[in-house]
């Protein structure tokens, strides 16, 4: 794999216990691409989807984090813990031996739709410039506002032996860990994140994700590009258009081209005849759609 010609996603399944951080090293280490970035922080208890963008394919993250993300949430009635998962201090217990599936599927619903919800102390959340787990390490008391955030759906799939496993869908800024705290909250008896696996996010599926080992494998085999996804898996939800000669040279110059009706998606991804693609197309007034970003003609996964 040539470093210099190396754009687009590699999917990670990241197991629990290393950072996401340490699976962006990992990439580098392999692609020898200093261009690297993640979608998407994961905790380092949690495994799953962690989309790795290389090259160009860093430039279209942002367009990602509208996307919905869909984990598998195992929640331990009868402990709250400060870190609201199974790596922090107990804080508080409870009685949860009449807590089962029909008390979880009960209050469920409160917490599906846009609703409010509190960040953990333990979080990369700013505040003042500042993390929020920087000021819990140092027991300095900082206040945490509630924000909105949005969960499509909220399903419990089990229940057994005080705990059970939840299939979120959520909208971005939405802490799972806050929901396994407000569930042992509403049951009157405390509650935790047992154990998370980001199974979606991004477009991304855990059929595109390979574990480490794997990459490891493939690239001493001098096959790593066979796990390499395309740039525009980043925007494949969005329209497409596609052009001639000219226009695709408009585009790739960074002038406006007018296409389509004065109404619809403000964003569309854009082609050529041959299906190279050339970027993402703002619309701006009427039929005028902006280049906001292109990329340059070099080879590209193909997947």
């Amino acid at each position: 794999m040539d470093s210099a010609d190396t754009h687009g996603f590699l999917i990670i399944d990241k197991p629990p216990g290393v950072t996401s951080f340490s699976m962006v090293a990992l990439v580098r280490r392999l692609t020898g691409v200093r261009r690297v970035g993640h979608a998407g922080t994961l905790d380092p208890m949690a495994s799953g989807v962690l989309p790795v963008a290389i090259g160009q394919a860093a430039r279209f993250i942002e367009y990602m984090d509208d996307e919905l993300k869909t984990y598998l949430a195992r929640v331990r009635f009868g402990a709250a813990t400060d870190t609201h998962d199974a790596e922090g201090t107990v804080t508080t217990t409870g009685d949860a031996s009449r807590v089962d599936a029909a008390a979880v599927q009960a209050v469920l619903p409160a917490f599906e739709g846009q609703i409010q919800q509190t960040p953990p102390v333990y979080s990369a959340l700013k505040v003042a410039g500042k993390p929020l787990y920087r000021y819990a390490r140092e027991g300095a008391e900082v206040a945490v506002a509630s924000r909105s955030v949005y969960v499509e759906r909220a399903t419990l799939l089990s229940f057994e032996a005080g705990e059970a496993e939840i299939e979120v869908r959520c909208g971005k800024g939405t802490y799972i860990r806050s929901i396994a705290h407000d569930l042992g909250q509403r049951l009157g008896c405390g509650a935790h994140l047992s154990a998370l696996r980001r199974t979606a996010t991004g477009g991304f599926t855990l059929a595109d994700a390979r574990p480490p080992d794997e990459l490891n494998a493939l690239a001493a085999a001098g096959r790593l590009d066979e796990a390499l996804l395309a740039v525009d898996r980043a925007v494949e939800r969005r329209p497409a258009a596609v052009f001639g000669r000219d226009r695709s040279a408009d585009v790739t110059c960074g002038r406006d081209v007018a296409f389509g009706s004065a109404a619809g998606p403000d964003l569309c991804r854009a082609y050529s005849v041959e299906g190279d693609f050339l970027g993402v197309l703002r619309r701006g007034d009427g039929w005028l759609w902006h280049p906001e970003k292109v990329v340059p003609a070099a080879p590209q996964a193909v997947k």
